[in-house]
């Protein structure tokens, strides 16, 4: 039987402690070998502090130039990124998912980022 993953939008990679401040790229999920990925949406969560100031993160092949400056709330606001008709790419075998920080923070805060989608041969 094949993997909940490869039949629906599941879960694919729930990362803490993603430093929202610093200009630098983290990956978040990495396409198994074999694979084709489908990203479906993103939730960014729980910041430690507030994401005031963060107004550009950029992800891997999917959104560019997203604004988190309004999780102004530790611990209990989020956000959720989908599509909304946007066509993207699909991420081939081994290629990383990742959030750039361009604009980060005023303040050092991380936050929780989960990534929903499927993968496919």
């Amino acid at each position: 039987m094949a993997a909940l993953n490869a039949n629906a939008i599941t879960l694919l990679s729930s990362t803490t402690a993603v430093d929202m401040k610093t200009a630098a790229a983290t990956t978040l999920y990495t396409v198994p070998i074999g694979k084709v990925c489908r990203i479906a949406f993103v939730v960014i969560r729980d910041p430690s502090a507030s994401m005031a100031g963060g107004t550009s993160y950029s992800f891997t092949n999917w959104k560019q130039a997203v604004d988190l400056s309004s999780l102004t709330t530790l611990g209990t606001d989020y956000i959720v990124l989908d599509g909304n008709n946007t066509k993207y790419a699909e991420l081939g075998a081994s290629t990383a998912f990742q959030i750039t920080v361009t604009t980060g923070t005023s303040a050092t805060c991380t936050a929780t980022i989960d990534v929903f989608g499927y993968i496919t041969t």
